[in-house]
Order: C-alpha cells, then sequence, then structure tokens
C-alpha cells in the first residue's frame, strides 16, 4: 500500500511539474513575442520619421510629382496609424510601394542623387529596412516557437487552461521577393 501511494504522490508531483515548465515556458515565449514586436515598431516608427524629411529632399528637385508626394505621405499616415500585425503588413506595403515610386523618381535626377542630405537620408532608411528585416524575422521566429507550443501535446492543454492565444505573423513585402526584371535588348 505504501508503494502505491508514494507512486501516486510521484505521479502528481511530476504532472504539477510539467505543468509549472510549461506554463512559465509559455509566458516567456509570449513575452519575448511582444518584445519582438515592439522593437518591429521602434523601427518602424523610425522609418516613419525618416519619410517626411526624404520627402522634402526629393520635392526640391522634382516639385512636379505631386501626387507622388501625397500618396507617400498618406500610406505613411495609414501605415503609422495600423497595429494589427495583419493590417500593419497591408499598409507597410502600400508603404514600401511607395518609396519604391520616389526612388524611381530620384533616378531622373542626377543632382539629387548626388546631394549629401539626401545620401544621408538614403543610407539611414537604408539601415532601418535591415533592422527592420532582422526585428521581424526575430518575432515571426518567436511566433512559431509560441503556436507551434500551444498547438503540441501536452501544452496544448495548458495554453487552453491558462488563455494562451497564438499570435499572427508580421509578413511584409520584401523588395527581395519581387521578380528582378533584367533587359538585355540593346539599342544599336
Amino acid at each position: 500500500m505504501d508503494a502505491v501511494l508514494w507512486l501516486a504522490i510521484g505521479i502528481v508531483v511530476l504532472v504539477v511539474l510539467v505543468g509549472i515548465y510549461l506554463y512559465n515556458r509559455f509566458v516567456t515565449l509570449r513575452t519575448r513575442a511582444e518584445n519582438g514586436w515592439s522593437q518591429i515598431d521602434v523601427q518602424l516608427r523610425r522609418r516613419y520619421d525618416l519619410i517626411p524629411n526624404l520627402v522634402e529632399t526629393v520635392k526640391g528637385y522634382a516639385a512636379h510629382e505631386r501626387e507622388l508626394f501625397q500618396n507617400v505621405t498618406e500610406a505613411r499616415a495609414r501605415a503609422a496609424g495600423a497595429s494589427a500585425p495583419d493590417d500593419r503588413a497591408r499598409a507597410e506595403n502600400g508603404l514600401t510601394a511607395g518609396l519604391r515610386q520616389l526612388m524611381a523618381v530620384v533616378e531622373a535626377y542626377p543632382d539629387l542623387k548626388a546631394d549629401r542630405h539626401f545620401l544621408e537620408l538614403q543610407e539611414e532608411l537604408a539601415g532601418t529596412e535591415g533592422k527592420i528585416a532582422y526585428a521581424r524575422q526575430f518575432y515571426n521566429d518567436t511566433v512559431a516557437k509560441l503556436n507551434t507550443a500551444i498547438e503540441t501535446f501536452p501544452g496544448n492543454f495548458i495554453a487552453r487552461w491558462f488563455s494562451f492565444t497564438q499570435k499572427e505573423f508580421f509578413d511584409i513585402e520584401d523588395h527581395i521577393r519581387a521578380p528582378i526584371e533584367v533587359d538585355i535588348t540593346r539599342d544599336a
């Protein structure tokens, strides 16, 4: 009888310890995901702060591109106002498209491409884009771990019991994913 009692106590203690471990793992992953999201937010806000300076610099050279400047400004406002990862990703895609158009306009103005202020802004924006990509990677990796832990056994019981929910991935269109256009024709 004593052996059965000790075995039952051992099993209960083991189940409680596994439950505590899983709960703490969920809390850790949720906290890392929230930290990752805040890092994305920091870098996106930095990007939003750079865009007006970039637009103003280009405006000085290409004043007739008023509609483009308006579109970029509106896209920036939409992106800054979005909060959920899915909404934010859609808004960021629109903003990225506007920035691509803005950079295409820059190509037509050699003096602008050589402007020190513009070059510094462009370099800062490129650095910020790299930081956004890193923060997005960290966040999505953490969300993948959290979502997997929530869905797998025996964690799914603990997750349901303590109301841990899955998080959305943050996936914005990457210029690297866009098809590369190659023109091999040459004008004679």
